[in-house]
């Protein structure tokens, strides 16, 4: 991997805030840091394939657009977790999938175009793995402003 240098910062900082809703939103955001169009997107992809960056794209309120979201966890049997992981992975309602070192090993976020699909993706799991499917539903959401300075 090739270390970061100051432009590779600037990048990640500035692709947290404020993406404009524009035709060209990257134009825009490589002229407030320096640099053209077509490097600040090669430097994006680079630091995707890098691995630096995971994942990079909007993070919709799903609620308030008529949708769920719920955490939920297993306890998945050690032997058959990578089985569990694909069964449940494959769902397009799954959102993220974390292995946790506890009787609940598994935990996901589920999200939904409705607050009824949450219990039939879980049931569905739970159909498909023989596991149960524990549910959180959220009751207040507290926004925190998650960004990482590069």
């Amino acid at each position: 991997m090739t270390p970061l240098d100051d432009i590779d910062r600037d990048v990640l900082n500035a692709i947290q805030d404020d993406l404009p809703l524009s035709h060209r939103p990257f134009a825009e955001v490589a002229a407030r840091i320096g640099l053209d169009e077509q490097e600040l997107l090669a430097r994006i992809t680079r630091l995707k394939d890098q691995g630096v960056l995971t994942r990079f794209g909007p993070f919709f309120d799903a609620a308030a657009m008529g949708g769920a979201f719920c955490l939920c966890a297993m306890a998945v049997p050690e032997d058959a977790f990578e089985m569990v992981t694909e069964l449940v992975n494959a769902h397009d309602e799954v959102a993220h999938n974390y292995q946790r070192a506890h009787v609940l090993n598994m935990w996901f976020v589920l999200a939904t175009e409705t607050p009824e699909g949450i219990d039939r993706a879980a049931d569905a799991i739970e159909a498909e793995t023989g596991l149960a499917v524990r549910r959180f539903p959220k009751l207040q959401e507290f926004f925190v402003g998650f960004r990482v300075a590069a």
